[in-house]
């Protein structure tokens, strides 16, 4: 973080005086130690430590409204939502029935047998597979059965 004047540290000084107000708390001597050794304290952090700093008497308004600022610049992380179980695809009765019949002439053909793992794995077939499909259908199955 670049400041102007790098002689003020706000958030150093509410935490010294928040922790002369309550030299108990195990949770502002952490926040304290933490911000000595790492150099800054989570968005979170900051908030609890400006709720309870707000209690204390004789704190410069000053210094709480910077460090409001100072919460507000930072970003808010968001948990991401569970996932969604994808639907299974629509199976195309067609497009398996033109793969079965080029199968049962030319069993050994790679690249429809390729498209009918995909198929059966469930990946959807895309535009240009699904031409090909009835392309080599067209090419390889003779019209007169």
């Amino acid at each position: 973080m670049i400041r102007k004047n790098p002689n003020v540290d706000v958030i150093m000084d509410v935490l010294q005086m928040t922790a002369a107000a309550y030299p108990a708390s195990n949770f502002i001597k952490s926040l304290l130690y933490q911000y000595q050794e790492r150099g800054g304290l989570s968005k979170k952090q900051l908030q609890d430590l400006h709720a309870k700093a707000a209690k204390v008497q004789g704190m410069p308004p000053g210094k709480l409204a910077t460090m409001e600022a100072i919460i507000l610049k930072k970003p808010t992380r968001y948990r991401s939502p569970e996932p969604v179980a994808a639907l299974a695809p629509v199976k195309d009765k067609k497009i398996i029935g033109l793969i079965e019949e080029i199968l049962v002439r030319y069993p050994q053909h790679k690249m429809v047998l390729f498209l009918q793992t995909k198929y059966n794995n469930n990946e959807p077939l895309t535009v240009t597979e699904t031409a090909e499909v009835e392309r080599f259908y067209k090419l390889l199955v003779p019209f007169n059965k």
